[in-house]
């Protein structure tokens, strides 16, 4: 049996954990930053809604580039982009400074996950799809679970500057791990066996099983975005937490997810991943409620922790799909590029809707917003089953 790649599976799972976790350190604290400079609840939007931004637009550049050309070179300048960028944060004192520079980080973000997962794709045996990605994902949910403690408690304990120079140096530190780590290009292409030129894109853009992926994944991201961007807002100012309790909340969504990566990943090799993944959409769509209704600390807690359940369930399944159409159509990072895309779209949108909801209307109806949202990806994926099967 075909064995995966322990030396570059290492390599990349600690790559992306260090890089993430650098990232998931100022999550928490950009919407409260960006606040307190003035910032209206679109300007909130556009401050991660740009991140998205400009990783959507350069996604599938990178990721097609790395079917040709290979996947270390584009990982290593992402990571060194991030290292960078991440240091900018100290001489931000506008709105709009932030914005440019979550433009900028967002390119460098379009450099890294897509490729590494398609990286990861290509060392996946048959059949080992969804538990080989689940416990890769779990470098980014673990990532994404501790950082927002960590620049909690850092930003209460020191400043909101030392949370971004601690971000600064974990993304060092996970670019210096792959270019020392990761094979050379000669060596990927022994170890990879890609193909010389991948499929072409027609043929994915036209497969309605990828859309069915494409939407799901959007809708759920859309969802995150809305999250992110507002559930501290939500946490601070409706219940007067502080920047470690709401790193605690963001926190325990990831976290849960995270932790059940693995089981989930196995089970989506062993029964069927739509159905997996219409369940976890559903109950993703159940934890929104408890923020939308929200009127206590607990229902933010429970809210979180089933959203988080929702996503292990499903992410799992999607990417273990998405591998498995990788190999089909021999192009892996053309696919995980289209996913990861979807993922930035769906956080830029989801951000923009929920800027305009609360400007327009109330913080709590942004909620609203993400439950429709999540509820309408979920059935567009299951017609797409329907239609596959017809």
């Amino acid at each position: 049996m075909l064995k995966v790649n322990k030396k570059i599976f290492i390599a990349l799972f600690f790559s992306i954990f260090a890089a993430v976790t650098g990232v998931g350190i100022v999550v928490p604290l950009l919407p409260i930053y960006a606040h307190d400079l003035g910032a209206s609840g679109l300007y909130i939007a556009a401050i991660f809604g740009s991140f998205s931004l400009s990783r959507t637009i350069f996604l599938p550049y990178f990721g097609r580039l790395s079917d040709k050309k290979g996947r270390k070179i584009f990982i290593i300048t992402g990571l060194f982009v991030y290292t960078i960028i991440s240091l900018a944060f100290l001489t931000a004192g506008t709105v709009n400074h932030l914005i440019v520079i979550r433009l900028l980080q967002g390119v460098g973000s379009a450099m890294i996950m897509p490729v590494s997962q398609a990286y990861i794709g290509d060392i996946t045996p048959p059949g080992k799809e969804g538990f080989v990605m689940g416990c890769f994902n779990l470098s980014a949910f673990m990532g994404l679970s501790i950082g927002p403690l960590i620049g909690g408690l850092i930003s209460d304990k020191l400043s909101i500057n030392a949370s971004f120079l601690s971000m600064g140096a974990l993304t060092g530190i996970a670019f210096l791990a792959s270019l020392f780590w990761l094979p050379s290009a000669k060596n990927e292409k022994k170890i990879c066996h890609r193909e010389k030129m991948p499929g072409s894109w027609s043929v994915l853009l036209r497969d309605r099983q990828m859309a069915g992926l494409f939407i799901y994944r959007f809708s759920y991201a859309a969802c995150i975005g809305i999250a992110w961007g507002f559930l501290p807002l939500l946490a601070g100012l409706g219940f007067n937490l502080t920047g470690s309790g709401t790193g605690f909340l963001l926190m325990l969504g990831t976290g849960v997810s995270g932790v059940i990566h693995i089981p989930m990943g196995y089970m989506a090799d062993r029964m069927d991943k739509r159905i997996m993944i219409v369940i976890g959409g559903l109950i993703a769509t159940t934890g929104f409620f408890f923020f939308a209704r929200a009127s206590n600390v607990n229902n933010l807690i429970w809210g979180n922790i089933i959203f988080g359940l929702g996503g292990g369930i499903s992410t799992p399944a999607i990417m273990a799909e998405a591998i498995i159409k990788g190999h089909g159509a021999k192009a892996m990072g053309s696919v995980m590029g289209l996913i990861t895309m979807a993922h930035s779209l769906g956080m830029f949108a989801g951000a923009f809707v929920a800027g305009i909801v609360m400007d327009f209307s109330s913080l709590n109806h942004t909620f609203w917003a993400g439950i429709w949202i999540m509820a309408g990806g979920v059935i567009l994926f299951y017609l797409s089953i329907l239609q596959k099967k017809s």
